[in-house]
């Protein structure tokens, strides 16, 4: 496994700038973000000129971009909002291949109108499963125009909110275009941290052959998504890491969740575990 990081860690004014801030901290790997180029994260257009830029100032830094983010709310309790939002991933999946990649991560949303990020109570029926599945086999549809492949990650406020969902939807699906993104920062309930390793073995169990990303961030509490730098929180990365190894997994390990200023330590502290030095 080797190191990445969020590109849009390191807010800069040119996207060349900000790929030389990612070299300087001697990483090869980014999980890409439009916002780097001054667009929305999921804009209306990505003009051709655009993707090559991208891809030439990757390779001329040796850098290469594991996924781009996708994220809209798959579940916005506003059909329209999740109308447009798969209008925006079919503009940035056409775009991947000329900017150098072939995975785009997701979030399966929230019933928060607000907040995709937040839970919310109505994340747990039935309508709310079924309103994934359709959103979701829309975007799986094209995926399999564009030959890109989609990641969910698990995350506790969200629809799939653990391993167990994350199983259900694969099978649900049953596509090869889908996989997953496994942030073992996210996993855990209420009441949940006390059987840390039990939640990580079952969730590697569950979901350890679909894994396509993995990230590194820490958690401080249960009951909501970490927060925290790799290595500042309560996560067990010694058996994080163990489990990542176990299923075969050997991309990128892509930090998020930190300030810039933290980004060396972060980096020293994964590649302390990573070598078990």
């Amino acid at each position: 496994m080797e190191i990445g990081i969020f590109a849009k860690t390191f807010a800069r004014r040119r996207l060349e700038w900000t790929l030389d801030a990612v070299r300087a901290h001697g990483l090869r790997w980014v999980q890409f973000n439009m916002a780097c180029t001054g667009l929305p994260p999921m804009p209306e257009r990505i003009e051709p000129t655009l993707c090559d830029r991208i891809r030439k100032a990757l390779a001329a830094r040796g850098l290469r971009m594991a996924a781009v983010s996708g994220t809209f709310n798959m579940i916005h309790p506003d059909v329209e909002q999740r109308r447009v939002g798969l209008g925006r991933l079919r503009v940035l999946a056409g775009a991947c291949h000329d900017m150098g990649t072939s995975v785009i991560t997701l979030c399966t949303g929230t019933r928060d109108a607000d907040d995709m990020w937040r839970r919310h109570p109505d994340n747990d029926t039935a309508d709310a499963w079924n309103d994934l599945l359709v959103a979701l086999r829309a975007a799986l549809e094209i995926a399999e125009a564009t030959g890109v492949t989609l990641a969910f990650e698990p995350e506790v406020a969200n629809v799939v909110d653990s391993a167990v969902k994350g199983r259900r939807l694969l099978g649900e699906m049953a596509s090869p275009r889908l996989k997953v993104v496994m942030d073992a920062a996210n996993l855990f309930h209420f009441g949940e941290l006390p059987r840390m390793r039990e939640v990580l073995d079952e969730a590697f169990t569950l979901l350890g052959k679909d894994i396509v990303l993995a990230h590194a961030k820490d958690l401080s509490r249960d009951g909501e998504a970490g927060h925290e730098a790799a290595g500042k929180g309560l996560l067990d990365y010694d058996h994080y890491l163990a489990l990542l190894r176990g299923v075969g997994y050997d991309g990128p390990l892509i930090l998020h969740g930190l300030a810039e200023a933290q980004v060396d330590d972060c980096v020293a502290f994964l590649r302390s575990k990573l070598t078990g030095s």
